[in-house]
């Protein structure tokens, strides 16, 4: 496994979209224009500058959603979140392209190599998403015909992130994607799956579990919960690679 240096760099907001009611999409763009080496899975710290006083504001560990081709970072934001004083709605809420930020890193263990798993069962929980995504959009640029199967679990139908292009992944990469809402009502239009990821949802959707390398990723509860599915699917731990944030 290769080591990367973890440095410590100026980005500038490029991008913000409102992707779903509850996450932001954001872009950053290195200052120096210069890309930072990473493999698909590993997060950044990412700190706030304040604008009067240039002093760095509390720091997060954010996934990188980006392939690590491209010289831009894409990150999922929770608008408002509830785990503690992190960036939030006073970093991103309210900013303005080209401000600026600092990216600290890459760091992590939870990593993806295409070309040593040939059969892999992604488990995603909101924006726990965004690990994948780089491992996805990794594979299809590297036009890899790694055997992967998806469960993605969100609150509301509308929470799905980047909904489109994960769709598209379908048909790209011959994905295997199965979205759980959490939280159906009956006036939302949701035909799919519900209900939370637990053993017989894996067992439905993946029956060759236990032929797989099982990544997991998400809020801490969810990924304990999948990690209990999974020991009572009897998958040893070796075969499992979680990351949990919050």
């Amino acid at each position: 496994m290769v080591e990367y240096p973890v440095v410590e760099r100026k980005y500038l907001l490029s991008e913000k979209i409102d992707e779903t009611q509850e996450v932001l999409v954001i872009g950053m763009r290195p200052e120096d224009g210069k890309p930072n080496a990473f493999d698909p899975g590993m997060f950044m710290m990412l700190y706030g500058i304040d604008k009067q006083t240039g002093e760095k504001h509390v720091g997060r560990a954010l996934s990188i959603a980006s392939d690590p081709s491209s010289t831009n970072m894409e990150f999922f934001i929770i608008k408002n979140p509830t785990h503690g004083e992190h960036i939030g709605r006073s970093h991103f809420n309210d900013v303005e392209m080209n401000d600026q930020f600092i990216l600290k890193g890459p760091s992590g263990q939870f990593r993806f190599d295409p070309a040593k798993d040939s059969k892999v069962l992604f488990i995603a929980g909101g924006t726990g998403l965004a690990p994948f995504m780089s491992m996805l959009r990794h594979m299809r640029v590297r036009s890899d015909s790694t055997d992967v199967i998806m469960l993605y679990s969100v609150k509301y139908p509308g929470e799905v992130i980047r909904k489109r292009e994960l769709m598209g992944m379908q048909n790209a990469l011959r994905l295997k994607l199965t979205v759980t809402v959490t939280r159906p009502a009956p006036d939302d239009g949701w035909t799919g799956q519900t209900g939370h990821v637990d053993a017989a949802m894996i067992q439905k959707y993946a029956t060759d579990f236990s032929e797989r390398m099982t990544y997991v990723c998400g809020p801490l509860p969810f990924v304990k919960a999948v990690k209990d599915a999974l020991t009572a699917l009897n998958i040893p731990s070796t075969r499992v690679s979680a990351d949990v944030w919050g």
